[in-house]
């Protein structure tokens, strides 16, 4: 009898942290219905792709170090600027993007070409003139290479550094070549499908990256926090010196952030590893299909 009402004390208590740490970050709806017909799916549901993005904790200080790189080109930056409202609604924007992963990567067929299709839709109306007088459009595919490469380096990087499982070089290499599948069907030409071609492709941006004032401006935005709370924001400050940790030095030093004193730098990894199982015990992966 005690430890069936400790087994759904437990319970309880998983089921109300889950559902505290999930609103905190704004994900107040329950995940979409995983899809695991083989046929009928979007992704493979064997796929690497669905054990990283299944994983909230690497996928948070991911998409953190995602979101910091991707400032870095002037002229994807200036979109962000030019026309969203992040600032207003930070947390809603962060849905958008948790629905679209959601949808491509655990999503039929057909939900993921109605997300994809939505994006691109919204990105029609995202264009204009940046500082450097160039015309910029959302839905250029060159610019869309480069938030693919983002997102992917960041994604992979942060779930081998904080992730439920060790992946191999193999299994990493196979995420690259999924994802590259919706590059392919968001308009990029010549997607990256292994982990060095994801390496050079973000290399070859390089010389065209830099810090414009808007890009300043978010950054410090999306540094300083979009949480209350003083427990809150200490586990954002952890999560958000994480991020920076897997970025290269030079993307770094492109966007102005340090790791921090040696003693922080070496006690961020982890305390942010002992984060990550813990937020996995309360908001765990769903079980692989096989």
């Amino acid at each position: 009898m005690a430890t069936k009402w400790a087994s759904a004390a437990t319970r309880r208590l998983r089921q109300r942290v889950n559902r505290s740490i999930r609103g905190a970050i704004g994900l107040t709806k329950d995940p979409p219905t995983r899809c695991n017909d083989a046929a009928e799916a979007y992704f493979a549901v064997n796929g690497v792709a669905r054990i990283i993005h299944a994983d909230l904790p690497p996928m948070l200080i991911g998409g953190l170090g995602s979101l910091f790189i991707q400032m870095l080109h002037p002229h994807t930056m200036a979109g962000v600027a030019d026309h969203s409202r992040y600032r207003d609604d930070p947390l809603g924007r962060l849905r958008q993007t948790a629905d679209f992963i959601g949808f491509t990567t655990f999503g039929t067929k057909d939900e993921a070409y109605s997300s994809i299709e939505r994006v691109l839709a919204v990105h029609q109306a995202v264009r204009g003139t940046a500082d450097d007088g160039a015309t910029y459009f959302a839905n250029d595919p060159h610019l869309l290479a480069w938030v693919h490469a983002a997102e992917t380096s960041m994604f992979l990087a942060g779930y081998r550094r904080y992730g439920g499982q060790r992946l191999s070089d193999a299994q990493a290499n196979q995420y690259v070549c999924e994802m590259a599948q919706l590059a392919r069907d968001l308009g990029m030409t010549g997607a990256p499908e292994s982990v060095a071609e994801l390496d050079a492709a973000i290399l070859a941006f390089r010389p065209e990256l830099r810090l414009i004032a808007e890009g300043a401006v978010a950054r410090d935005f999306v540094a300083n926090g979009v949480v209350r709370g003083v427990q809150q924001k200490a586990i954002y400050w952890l999560l958000v010196r994480s991020s920076y940790g897997l970025m290269t030095p030079w993307q770094r030093e492109l966007l102005g952030v340090r790791v921090g004193p040696p003693l922080v730098h070496h006690l961020v990894a982890p305390a942010a590893k002992v984060l990550s199982r813990t937020m996995r015990f309360f908001v765990p992966p769903p079980p692989s299909t096989t």
